[in-house]
């Protein structure tokens, strides 16, 4: 009988807090923006709400973690 091929998994916690574009670059939500909102201002809220790119020595562990991605 063959033996079977190994696959590799996907890491659910890098799953759930990394998204990979359509063009391949790799997307990360901002820290800060949990609590203590009261003295942060409206702008800088806003921008903590949008995701940034990960930095792109970051970028192959991240994509290591998501195979399939």
């Amino acid at each position: 009988m063959p033996k079977a091929v190994a696959r590799r998994k996907t890491k659910k916690a890098v799953a759930k807090r990394f998204k990979v574009t359509a063009r391949g670059k790799v997307l990360a939500p901002r820290a800060g923006r949990r609590h203590l909102a009261s003295s942060k201002n409206r702008k800088r809220m806003r921008r903590l709400g949008k995701a940034k790119t990960v930095r792109s020595e970051d970028v192959g562990h991240v994509r290591d973690s998501l195979p399939f991605g």
